[in-house]
């Protein structure tokens, strides 16, 4: 058996660090912080219990704030100029041109017009609404688990903020296999 290599080219690379990278640590970061705001209840635990949740929650909050104005910026000015690169004049194979390519195939040209207007536009919601949701579990703290209204309408944000993200990033997936 021989050495099999393996490498990735620039546009690989910031690929991956876009999707599954940053991808990958906005998804832990929801699933901890959904919890996280689930679980602060007085019921359910004591007051050191709530004092030591909000802390990491407030990490967790954060982290995926950061996470989702990476992966939108990443996307918007590193990954997404190489997709709508214009082919030379004249170019007959457009696969190394996505957007173009794209849009000469009939049956793929929903994949531009709607899958990826939501990836540029739509995504953009998800760190608006994750920095919403850290501010106020920073703001707020531990009153949070004294005010289930407030704790109910941060996990929707919250719910809003990974949907946007998970839409977008689903049909990333969906746009490069085609």
């Amino acid at each position: 058996g021989g050495i099999i290599s393996m490498s990735l080219t620039g546009k690989e690379f910031w690929t991956v660090v876009h999707g599954m990278g940053l991808g990958a640590i906005f998804l832990l970061s929801f699933a901890g912080g959904l919890a996280g705001l689930y679980s602060l209840r007085p019921e359910w635990v004591t007051v050191a219990g709530v004092r030591e949740r909000v802390m990491r929650l407030n990490i967790g909050t954060w982290v995926m704030a950061v996470a989702a104005w990476l992966t939108v910026i990443t996307g918007t000015y590193i990954v997404y100029p190489w997709y709508r690169a214009k082919p030379p004049e004249g170019l007959a194979a457009l696969t190394d041109y996505p957007r173009y390519y794209l849009l000469s195939v009939p049956d793929l040209a929903a994949w531009h017009s709607f899958a990826m207007e939501w990836k540029e536009h739509v995504a953009w919601f998800s760190p608006i609404l994750a920095v919403a949701v850290a501010f106020v579990v920073w703001r707020y703290g531990a009153q949070i688990a004294e005010m289930p209204k407030l704790r109910y309408a941060l996990i929707v944000l919250f719910v809003l903020a990974f949907s946007a993200a998970g839409i977008a990033g689903l049909f990333g997936a969906f746009i490069t296999k085609a």
